[in-house]
């Protein structure tokens, strides 16, 4: 993981720049798994509250141009602005970038009566609405889900800083929990 290239979203009077990502992010995600499955990681500098308008792409320059030359971005070039491929500087710190999912309490309880492990009216009294885990701090990204159609969102987490890389690949996300992007 020795290159990366940025993508920045250009102000519009139309879309809000959250809309643009989602977007952006949907047709990444997509164009990954077609062409350069697992070997492409994603980060996002200016991340806050929010995700912010760039999106950085870490991975080799091989696998940087093959997903570029796919054709991914269609219909984004009058939203975006794309770097050229370039070296990471050296002596950047690392992060792991990953997904954050929260199983509702409707799920823990549905799963607890279908294994057995609980009735209705125990698994009612012991799993509470109240012992879901909170996402709401993290940013997200909201997408279609291409099985079944339904709008989701991608909570985002961007790890510690590290002083070194751990190998590995990516989900068709371009997130991981174990392996890092370089950071700067």
């Amino acid at each position: 993981m020795d290159h990366y290239l940025e993508i920045t979203l250009l102000p519009d009077p139309e879309f809000e720049e959250q809309l643009l990502l989602n977007a952006l992010f949907s047709k990444f995600h997509r164009g990954m798994s077609q062409s350069v499955a697992g070997e492409i990681g994603i980060s996002f500098p200016d991340v806050g509250k929010r995700l912010g308008g760039r999106m950085r792409l870490h991975g080799s320059a091989a696998a940087l141009d093959k997903l570029m030359c796919s054709g991914w971005m269609k219909g984004l070039g009058d939203y975006t602005r794309v770097s050229d491929i370039q070296a990471v500087p050296a002596g950047c710190q690392y992060r792991t970038v990953r997904r954050v999912q929260a199983k509702s309490a409707w799920n823990k309880r549905k799963r607890s009566i279908a294994k057995g492990w609980l009735t209705e009216e125990e698994a009612a009294a012991k799993i509470t609405d109240n012992q879901q885990k909170s996402l709401k701090h993290l940013p997200f990204i909201q997408i279609k889900s291409l099985s079944n159609g339904n709008n989701m969102r991608v909570y985002i987490e961007h790890g510690e800083l590290q002083k070194a890389s751990v190998a590995g690949t990516f989900s068709s996300y371009g997130l991981s929990s174990t392996t890092t992007i370089p950071w700067f």
